[in-house]
């Protein structure tokens, strides 16, 4: 076997197959002829890639294994770790990027000659892109180390031809951090948009935490743009520098180190700068920092970090600059900051306080908040600070809609930036003169300081609401089911989803890891809550799953049972992580009888595994009787009565916690009499 050959584990195997982790097992039992184990642990094993695929074929199990899928294996498997294969494989993605004929005169000998001629041909297209090796966070590869990652990257090149090369890395960064969610500190893509948009346009654009790059991604490019970045992690400074470069045209620089302890770029002066900082950080610096010049508005406390943070940024604008910061709400409040919030004020350095509705970005369970400041050029007269809650915004759990609030927040924010002042929207948005801020706490949390709207939208929709509660109870009453009629237990023969997929009864796909721009997501929450489309995912050219009406989806993750059979409103969408769709043959399979018989707690259980965190369900594992489609449609139709039902309930249960919630509110502020 070749030495240092690619490794993969059997969760690797089984999405190679599209079978479930037991079914490995399994093969591992049954079969003498599988593949030892090459590394890993007892518990743990992995196995040769190659040997893999090669048994896998020769069992009829494979007919081919996917482009996508095999070049994934490659980079998680590579034996320096994927960070390295991902860094490989972005400079030779570059390099067919901007020289495509160079890469193919390259590759078409053996991969020791291809190994031996990269280094040379990638160090002329990383250093007028990236700088020369001392600026930049990219290494050129060595001629043993590209020979390495030589599988890795010709099938790199392969799915560049068929995606594009910035797609193609794309994808496979963006499934090394969806296979590693506890390593990195995302921001979504829908916030780092409205951060880019409230920054405004800009030549030159910081960010002194960039991560894996998502804010500067969303700069709107211009000719001639320069894109600065440092993160304390090394590799992530390399593939925020290549994701860049693979994005336009803009000149990248990114640099490793703490941008605190030891600012790499001291002398920038950018017109935008975006941060999403490290939250809470209590060694941030302060002892060896007392006496730095950027605390121009004073020296934070050991517990401010974020005001550190906000200082840096303001220190590398030009006057006039635009910094845009995503800070913990205690920032706004805490008694150790309010000195440097007040002198921030005072000189007109903060411009506004947004407070985002839970759920924009992690840590998930609290509101957010994004700071706007400036550089001012002068202290103005009579300074303003537009203050926005878009917690009204959000939607039901994490499932918020993006354009909403980025709408919302877009319209409050570009008066008060021509003006300097805004309408104010009881509820939503006031500009605030400074003057009645300053005082001992200078509280900055905008529902503080925001008139209340009108209790649960005023008396008039309160009358609304009961109206509505009144019509869906009725609604319900008649939707309950007849009684239950005692039968002796049967017992039918019964075949699995995973047979049923093998014979074409149906067809089983699932849900992928990115979309096209604005597309309407289905996400589990939705399915769990049986409401409309309401995600997203990062844009991306991966192959989607828009969902049919009469397709069966079913959530993978959670334990609960459930199964929901798509209608007309929510057809067109897409399938998001964490689902499967079932798409039956209606000449063999009535949808609502599929979606029924799915939902049974005994089929749930048997078809789950359950580790120390979570419950995932085998969807192939799931069981039905095997029955005549007359005698389907028979239960299909008792069990789409039962759903009806069951969102009457839950529209019921929604409006009369709205008319609650709308009746304490209202008695509480005065907007409603008791009697």
């Amino acid at each position: 076997m070749q030495h240092n050959a690619t490794e993969v584990t059997a969760a690797g195997i089984a999405r190679l197959a599209g079978v479930g982790r037991a079914a490995v097992s399994n093969w591992r039992r049954r079969h003498a002829d599988f593949p030892k184990p090459v590394g890993g642990t007892e518990t743990s094993p992995s196995f040769a890639l190659t040997e893999v695929e090669a048994w896998l074929r020769d069992q009829g199990k494979l007919a081919e294994v996917p482009l996508r899928e095999r070049v994934w294996q490659q980079l998680a498997g590579h034996p320096e770790g994927p960070v390295t294969a991902l860094v490989h494989a972005g400079c030779v993605l570059l390099l067919i990027h901007d020289r495509p004929t160079d890469w193919l005169e390259l590759s078409a000998g053996s991969d020791e000659r291809l190994a031996a001629l990269l280094p040379a041909a990638l160090d002329q297209v990383i250093t007028p892109r990236l700088g020369p090796p001392r600026e930049r966070a990219v290494n050129t590869p060595a001629g043993p180390e590209l020979l390495t990652s030589a599988p890795l990257l010709r099938g790199a090149a392969e799915l560049a031809a068929e995606l594009g090369a910035r797609q193609t890395y794309e994808f496979l960064l963006g499934r090394h951090l969806d296979a590693n969610p506890r390593q990195y500190t995302l921001t979504p893509a829908g916030l780092a948009t409205l951060m880019a948009e409230l920054a405004g346009p800009a030549r030159t654009a910081l960010d002194p935490a960039c991560g894996t790059g998502a804010l500067l991604r969303a700069v709107a490019a211009r000719p001639g743009q320069e894109l600065f970045g440092q993160d304390s992690a090394p590799e992530l400074a390399a593939l925020s520098a290549l994701r860049l470069a693979l994005q336009g045209k803009a000149a990248v620089r990114t640099a490793a180190g703490d941008s605190l302890r030891a600012d790499a770029l001291p002398a920038l002066r950018a017109d935008v700068v975006l941060c999403h900082p490290p939250f809470n950080e209590r060694n941030w610096g302060h002892d060896e920092l007392a006496y730095d010049a950027r605390w121009e508005y004073g020296f934070p406390a050991r517990t401010e970090s974020e005001l550190a943070w906000v200082q840096h940024a303001l220190a590398h604008l030009k006057d006039g600059g635009t910094a845009v910061v995503l800070m913990p709400p205690a920032a706004a409040s805490r008694r150790s900051g309010r000195r440097i919030r007040a002198d921030l004020l005072r000189r007109g350095a903060l411009r506004a306080v947004i407070a985002l509705p839970i759920g924009a970005a992690p840590p998930y369970n609290i509101p957010l908040h994004v700071w706007v400041l400036r550089r001012p050029e002068k202290a103005p007269a009579q300074p303003e600070l537009l203050l926005v809650d878009t917690g009204a915004s959000a939607g039901e759990g994490r499932a918020f809609d993006w354009a909403a609030v980025r709408g919302a927040v877009l319209d409050a924010w570009r008066p008060f930036e021509r003006a300097g002042s805004a309408r104010e929207e009881p509820g939503f948005s006031r500009s605030v003169p400074v003057i009645e801020l300053l005082d001992d706490d200078v509280d900055l949390a905008p529902a503080r300081h925001l008139p209340p709207a009108a209790a649960g939208g005023g008396s008039e929709r309160l009358a609304s609401v009961r109206e509505d509660l009144g019509e869906t109870l009725r609604l319900a009453a008649g939707l309950t089911p007849p009684e239950a009629l005692h039968t002796p237990a049967v017992r039918w023969p019964l075949i699995t989803v995973g047979e049923l997929a093998r014979g074409g009864a149906l067809l089983l796909r699932t849900g992928g890891n990115s979309a096209p721009a604005r597309a309407r997501v289905l996400t589990d929450h939705d399915v769990l809550a049986g409401t409309a489309p309401s995600g997203s995912l990062p844009e991306g050219d991966e192959e989607t799953v828009p969902v049919e009406a009469g397709d069966v989806v079913v959530p993978v993750l959670g334990g609960g049972s459930v199964a929901r059979v798509i209608d007309a409103d929510t057809a067109g969408a897409v399938l998001g992580r964490n689902l499967t769709l079932l798409r039956p043959d209606r000449a063999a399979l009535d949808p609502w009888f599929l979606a029924g018989f799915l939902r049974g707690t005994a089929n749930n259980r048997q078809a789950s595994s359950y580790a120390s965190t979570a419950t995932r369900l085998d969807v192939r594992r799931l069981h039905l009787p095997r029955l005549p489609l007359e005698d389907q449609r028979r239960y299909g139709e008792r069990f789409r009565a039962l759903a009806e039902f069951e969102d009457a309930l839950r529209r019921a249960g929604r409006l009369g916690e709205q008319l609650v919630r709308g009746m304490y509110d209202g008695l509480t502020d005065g907007t409603v009499a008791p009697g």
